[in-house]
């Protein structure tokens, strides 16, 4: 029998990404993010949940995609993730959230393996729901590289 995992998918432009729903510790409204001076574009700030300070990074950006403005849908999911230093705490910006599916591990793809410098090393694989391509992340690779700000921000 197939290993069922379950995912929380997201909407990001047009596209249909998932996150392990073990990584997903809640899902959040749009609310205000304080800026941080210099940070990188895909770092949009931080905000507090329950007293805590968790570091926001907007998926578009991440995903190299063009930005765009919040709507009555935009969500901040928070990922608790394994981060080198130990846990990695992180908000994620998304367009929407659309639900806690089940995907099937053994129908998911790997990344495609296309020569030159993309390397599709984000992905943890590629499946399928509703007749649409859903693209799972691997969060700990997209988003290891703000592990300095959460850990600035603790």
């Amino acid at each position: 029998m197939a290993e069922r995992a379950q995912y929380v998918t997201v909407g990001v432009a047009e596209e249909l990404f998932a996150a392990p729903v073990e990584k997903v510790q809640e899902i959040l409204d749009m609310r205000p993010i304080a800026r941080l001076p210099q940070a990188p574009a895909a770092l949009l700030g931080m905000i507090d949940v329950r007293g805590q300070s968790v570091p926001v990074v907007d998926l578009r950006l991440t995903l190299g995609l063009p930005e765009a403005g919040d709507t009555e849908n935009t969500r901040i999911i928070v990922l608790l993730l394994a981060g080198r230093g130990g846990d990695l705490r992180l908000g994620l910006r998304a367009d929407r959230v659309f639900e806690v599916t089940v995907l099937d591990n053994d129908a998911l793809d790997p990344a495609p393996s296309i020569s030159g410098q993309w390397s599709g090393r984000c992905i943890a694989g590629i499946g399928r729901r509703n007749g649409r391509f859903v693209t799972v992340l691997d969060l700990e690779r997209l988003l290891g590289g703000f592990e300095a700000a959460s850990s600035q921000a603790a």
